[in-house]
C-alpha cells in the first residue's frame, strides 16, 4: 500500500479553518503533504450533520484515502464521521487537545442558561451528553487513532472551572485519553498554542506515517 499523502485539518469550536493555516503551511513545506482545510458550523450544526459534512468534503475532493488532524472539537467531529460512515476512506486520525472522555469545562457551561447559545449543538452532543469514549470504541478497532494532550495550563477553561490534574488550560490530559487509541502523548503546549507548535506538527506527522508518536530514546 502506497503512503497516504493527503491530510484534512479540522478546526475546533468557535473557530474557522484559517486558525490552522500555520499548521497547513508546515505540513506542506516541511513534509510535502497535500493539505486541505475543512470548515463547518461548529455552533449551529449538529454533531452528525457536521460529521456528514466532513465525509462529503472528503468525497468531493475525490480522495480515496486521507489522514485527518482535528483540533479540540474537530477531533470529535472526525471520530463521529468514522463512527457513522461505513464508507469512510482509509487513513489515520490525530486528535489534538480533543475532549474524548468528556469535558469538565463544557459540562459546567452546559448547566448555564446564558451559555446555551454559544455552546450550540455539536459540543454538548459529542462531549457532554455522550462523550466519544462511549460511541467510538469500534473506530479504534478499525483504524489508528492518536491523541496529543497539552500540559501548559493557559486557556479559558481555567476561568470557568478547576482541573484535578495536568491540563492545557481548556482540556485536562485525562480527558484526551480514548480507550483503544493506538497512542497518546503529552506535550508542553496550551490548548491554543498547539496550533502553532512545530513540535505538535512533527509528532502528528510521525503518527500519520507510522501509527505512533516520537519518543526519546
Amino acid at each position: 500500500m502506497k503512503p497516504i499523502e493527503s491530510v484534512i485539518l479540522v478546526h475546533g469550536i468557535w473557530a474557522h479553518g484559517v486558525t490552522m493555516v500555520m499548521m497547513k503551511y508546515r505540513l506542506q513545506k516541511e513534509y510535502g503533504l497535500d493539505v486541505h482545510l475543512f470548515n463547518y458550523p461548529s455552533v449551529t450544526g449538529t454533531l452528525d450533520d457536521n460529521a456528514r459534512r466532513l465525509s462529503d468534503f472528503i468525497h468531493d475532493l475525490g480522495l480515496d484515502a486521507t489522514h485527518i488532524i482535528g483540533h479540540s472539537l474537530g477531533g470529535v467531529i472526525a471520530l463521529r464521521m468514522y463512527a457513522i460512515d461505513e464508507d469512510a476512506v482509509p487513513g489515520r486520525l490525530v486528535c489534538m487537545g480533543s475532549p474524548l472522555t468528556g469535558s469538565r469545562a463544557a459540562e459546567f457551561l452546559s448547566t448555564q442558561n446564558w451559555a446555551e447559545p454559544i455552546l450550540g449543538e455539536s459540543l454538548p452532543a459529542g462531549v457532554v451528553h455522550e462523550a466519544a469514549n462511549e460511541w467510538a470504541s469500534h473506530v479504534c478497532e478499525q483504524r489508528d487513532v492518536g491523541s496529543i494532550a497539552g500540559t501548559t495550563p493557559m486557556g479559558v477553561g481555567r476561568l470557568i472551572t478547576s482541573f484535578d490534574g495536568d491540563n492545557d488550560g481548556t482540556v485536562a490530559v485525562a480527558e484526551t485519553r480514548l480507550e483503544g487509541a493506538k497512542d497518546h502523548i503529552r506535550l508542553p503546549v496550551s490548548h491554543t498554542n498547539m496550533l502553532l507548535s512545530s513540535d505538535v506538527v512533527d509528532q502528528a506527522v510521525a503518527f500519520l506515517k507510522r501509527g505512533r508518536f516520537l519518543r526519546d530514546s
